[in-house]
């Protein structure tokens, strides 16, 4: 599940395509420290990985809906009038979907660093849009970016529990997949700021 993927247009994870990421590895290591991420957490991320890697399509088309219901959201992921691209949606969902699984199965090193950027970046206007030639509006404010976790975080438990697990491994791995997602929505928000201010 964790190999270079690329039959995904735009999935340019481990490659030169992705932007240098300007953090350090120290700086990754001191993040994980803060986030309370443990060698226990990422053996919990790899047993979530085996039951979210079939349900990432449908928790990504779940949470796609959710911002569909928001009028002013629509524009970030369809034209800029708000009308619905279903082009864009297609291209960049099997990346959506793919960001489920490397968040519990990818080292945290140089290569997760540099792409965590890129991702970054392209919710920015340095890079949206230009991977799928999309003309939806340019940038999403890192404030929706931020709140939007929440959603990502929450709803993921119940597709943790879909497959009988026990209620204690179900806590153990929502715990570790939390800290995951902080991790990386936390490094893609350098994107956003230069280093002073982040």
């Amino acid at each position: 599940m964790s190999e270079h993927t690329p039959g995904i247009p735009g999935y340019t994870y481990g490659t030169d395509e992705a932007a240098r990421s300007p953090l350090s590895l120290e700086d990754l290591e001191r993040l994980k420290a803060v986030a309370g991420l443990t060698p226990e957490d990422e053996e919990a991320l790899h047993e979530a990985a085996g039951i979210l890697a079939g349900q990432a399509g449908d928790m990504v088309t779940a949470w796609r809906a959710r911002l569909g219901e928001l009028p002013f959201m629509r524009a970030y992921s369809g034209h800029p009038d708000g009308t619905p691209n279903p082009e864009y949606g297609a291209a960049s969902k099997p990346r959506f979907d793919r960001f489920i699984i490397d968040a519990c199965t990818r080292p945290l090193d140089r290569d997760w660093l540099n792409y965590q950027h890129e991702i970054g970046l392209r919710h920015t206007r340095a890079k949206k849009n230009r991977t799928d030639h999309a003309d939806s509006l340019d940038h999403i404010p890192m404030r929706y970016l931020l709140a939007f976790t929440a959603v990502v975080i929450t709803t993921a438990r119940e597709y943790l529990a879909a497959t009988g697990a026990t209620a204690e491994r179900v806590d153990r791995m929502h715990a570790a997949f939390t800290k995951s997602v902080m991790l990386h929505v936390t490094v893609w928000t350098r994107a956003y700021t230069g280093a002073a201010g982040w």
